[in-house]
């Protein structure tokens, strides 16, 4: 399986981490590498991750990762990052809809 990042999922996740960097910066390279991690352990584990609520579609899933869910969708030979957001943003369908 090869893992692909959406390009809105980088900026989400790159955000993110600049928003946590303003008050510790290692805090924020500490939580990037930890989402790094998690993801790429859906290598060899692509349904590991929960189904996503609000869609109910089994190749669309999400991993927790402290207070973020980062989705993906599982495709034949690769795993598709689609978004990193806080678990208390609420998911809009539309943001599935090229998925």
């Amino acid at each position: 399986m090869k893992i692909t990042w959406s390009p809105l999922a980088i900026d989400q996740a790159r955000d993110i981490a600049s928003y946590i960097a303003l008050d510790k910066s290692r805090a924020a390279e500490e939580w990037i590498d930890d989402i790094f991690s998690s993801v790429e352990q859906l290598i060899e584990f692509p349904y590991s991750g929960q189904i996503v609520p609000e869609i109910s579609r089994g190749e669309i899933r999400e991993l927790i990762q402290g207070s973020y869910r980062v989705i993906y969708k599982v495709q034949d030979t690769k795993i598709l990052v689609l978004l990193v957001k806080n678990y208390r943003q609420k998911l809009k369908v539309t943001e599935f809809q090229t998925a």
